[in-house]
């Protein structure tokens, strides 16, 4: 009688590891066909409280995720290409990823970080990638502004992005072209009502307040995601803390004297060095911006991926997952980033290294990270104001726009345990 039990608990078992399956989301450039709407399945998963493993370095950043019937029929609906596998396989593969000799690891996915957009109100989604993009993965966000920002209700997110906002209060610096444009004008004296609703005398006092707020927010353990003008605005708003920069046009009154030997680079998150652009009438705020030093034709303007230790570098490593190493280049107000003005102790993630010039950019600040992403649209080369929005179904395997969504996923990583 007991032999007879005994053979059929092992019998149960042995049925169990054999039935046991995952759902296994290949992210690879010729086998899926969807990478885009695969981030969002993923995110979808974790806030059902289903654990997912992304396998870096492996199948381009493929993920395994514990069978349910929900999951599989969302890859069906959004047509993301996946692959159920047994509980035998999933664990011949997570052997081969743990291998000293391979640089692959596997990275738990606890829980979906809950995302905050910043973002005017009013802007459409097709303005800012980041939007674009988590709409078109079908990954929830809030969107809020200065208000919410200065109200501290950065406090209720793990993840914040920033619109191409201009944290000088310099407006974008689009005088030169488009002062007398209806646009303009309307979102000029809509800042300035904001502003003084909010108790600043000035735009660029109130921008500050927010950088800062957004700085406190980081320094707390927030994730922090920027691009195009975003990136470097806002680091120069914190430089120039106490310094006026602003033209009158901008501001009402002149500029602070010899403003440019009063920036503090010490108070900047990535960037040191950098000069100022004085003249309001230029559609540049630094030197940091490579826009205007290159010399780099369309057809051959590409940067690549630097590829990190899996096992000792997750976070870099994770921020860098694609399937392609490759990556097409595209413009932005800022495009890039001088590599003479970031700092030693940022990570360059993708770079042009015969232009000298980063894409991609990593660092830390006290608790919490930053990224920024120079250029505007990843499949817009040179997105201009008024032009139609991206179709993100024609670039489902869009590398550019797998760098954002990279980012969206990696503060749901399980963190590891420091060695002793």
């Amino acid at each position: 009688m007991i032999r007879k039990v005994f053979l059929i608990f092992t019998f149960l078992f042995i049925s169990n590891s054999i039935w046991a399956s995952f759902i296994y989301v290949p992210m690879n450039d010729n086998n899926q066909k969807n990478h885009l709407k695969a981030y969002g399945i993923v995110f979808y998963a974790l806030e059902a409280g289903i654990k997912s493993k992304w396998l870096l370095n492996y199948d381009g950043g493929a993920f395994l995720i514990e069978n349910n019937k929900a999951i599989e029929n969302e890859c069906k609906i959004r047509g993301v290409s996946y692959q159920i596998i047994s509980d035998t396989k999933a664990q011949i593969i997570l052997e081969e990823i743990s291998s000293p000799s391979s640089n692959q690891d596997a990275v738990t996915l606890e829980k979906a970080p809950k995302i905050a957009v910043y973002s005017p109100k009013d802007k459409m989604p097709w303005d800012d990638a980041v939007t674009m993009v988590l709409t078109y993965a079908e990954i929830p966000f809030d969107v809020i502004y200065d208000k919410e920002v200065l109200e501290d209700k950065l406090l209720l997110y793990e993840w914040l992005h920033l619109h191409h906002e201009d944290f000088t209060g310099q407006y974008g610096k689009f005088y030169g072209a488009f002062r007398t444009a209806p646009w303009y004008i309307e979102a000029k004296l809509a800042s300035e009502k904001q502003a003084k609703e909010l108790g600043f005398a000035k735009v660029s006092e109130e921008k500050l307040a927010v950088a800062k707020k957004i700085r406190d927010y980081v320094i707390g353990g927030g994730f922090m995601f920027a691009m195009c003008s975003a990136t470097d605005s806002f680091d120069i708003a914190l430089s120039a803390e106490g310094v006026d920069i602003a033209e009158a046009m901008f501001d009402g009154d002149a500029t602070e004297p010899n403003y440019q030997s009063k920036i503090n680079y010490n108070k900047t998150f990535a960037f040191k060095d950098f000069d100022l652009v004085r003249s309001p009438t230029t559609y540049e705020f630094s030197s940091i911006d490579m826009t205007s030093k290159r010399t780099i034709p369309k057809t051959s303007d590409y940067f690549s991926l630097i590829e990190f230790s899996a096992k000792w570098d997750p976070v870099p490593t994770m921020l860098t997952q694609n399937h392609t190493t490759l990556v097409k280049g595209f413009m932005g107000q800022t495009t890039s980033f001088d590599r003479e003005t970031v700092k030693t102790n940022v990570l360059v993630l993708g770079e042009n290294r015969t232009n000298r010039e980063a894409r991609y950019i990593h660092g830390t600040k006290g608790k919490g990270m930053f990224t920024f992403y120079g250029g505007h649209d990843p499949e817009d080369y040179t997105h201009r104001v008024g032009d139609p929005k991206t179709e993100l179904d024609l670039h489902p395997t869009s590398p550019g726009y797998r760098l954002i969504l990279n980012n969206v996923l990696f503060p749901a990583a399980k963190k590891k345990k420091q060695k002793t």
